[in-house]
């Protein structure tokens, strides 16, 4: 799945009612994550539809956009709002990120992940990135939601050929949502250590503003009956690093002999009385 395809989707999608709708929630919990992240330098990529470093005091922050072509990026833009921008923002491959090694303070994904050519490979290089202790918070769809159940059953409507040109999904058509259960397995396979995270969004999968508002009451009680099945999840993780001491050689020494305790016969000891 190229970016070039999932950029112009999932920004007219947010656009939408439910698209709103998870956008005020992805927002809140990112902005309660990111605010008592310390350090110097923090990067977001992609997403601009997100502020996700406005409440980071960082000095240095970044928004890296995949480097889309012109025709793309106008296609993406066409009757999008303004979105927010950090203090800097650069286009970029996600898999060859312009950071050294070890630089990085706090990276965020916001549905980052979903939508890259190799999901793997860009965790791998924000792996890379991080300095040890350094923070990964990452947003994505929940497949095993109401909503993620609604994706599946309208990509097999498009596949048996009842779904149209994809009017049947409600989600964006392009990405491959991934699990919070194997999100958090590639992390750990990375050395990451997760720390937290949260489920949200659990009204039904409805397009108009009027049917969500009535369905709110849901919020209240998926967050208390089945908080693992909301339609959006957000992960965060700390890098580790095993810290090693390296030893040098042993240096063959002989071992200094004991001296051996003096033993007296019996025959010395008769002669020291008779002495005596």
């Amino acid at each position: 799945m190229t970016q070039e395809a999932s950029s112009i989707d999932l920004p007219r999608w947010l656009q939408t009612p439910p698209g709103r709708y998870v956008l005020d929630w992805e927002q809140a919990r990112i902005d309660a994550h990111v605010a008592d992240v310390f350090g110097f330098h923090a990067l977001q990529l992609g997403l601009p539809e997100i502020d996700a470093l406005r409440a980071n005091r960082m000095p240095h922050r970044w928004l890296a956009r995949p480097g889309v072509t012109p025709a793309a990026a106008r296609e993406a833009d066409h009757d999008a709002p303004p979105a927010p921008m950090p203090a800097t923002s650069l286009l970029c491959d996600f898999e060859a990120l312009p950071f050294p090694s070890q630089s990085l303070d706090l990276v965020v994904l916001p549905h980052t992940l979903e939508f890259a050519r190799d999901a793997h490979h860009t965790l791998r290089e924000v792996e890379r990135v991080l300095v040890p202790e350094g923070r990964v918070v990452i947003v994505g769809f929940n497949p095993a939601s109401l909503w993620g159940l609604r994706q599946w059953g309208g990509r097999w409507s498009r596949r048996l050929g009842a779904g149209g040109n994809g009017a049947s999904l409600f989600l964006p058509r392009a990405g491959e949502f991934i699990a919070n259960r194997r999100l958090r397995d590639w992390l750990r396979l990375l050395s990451f250590e997760v720390e937290g995270g949260a489920f949200g969004c659990y009204r039904p999968a409805l397009r108009s503003q009027p049917w969500l508002d009535r369905w709110g009451w849901m919020e209240k009680a998926g967050d208390r009956w089945w908080p693992m099945f909301g339609a959006v999840y957000l992960v965060t993780a700390v890098k580790r690093v095993r810290g090693m001491r390296l030893i040098g050689l042993a240096r063959g020494k002989a071992p200094k002999s004991r001296a051996a305790p003096a033993v007296v016969s019996h025959r010395h000891r008769e002669l020291s009385e008779e002495l005596e």
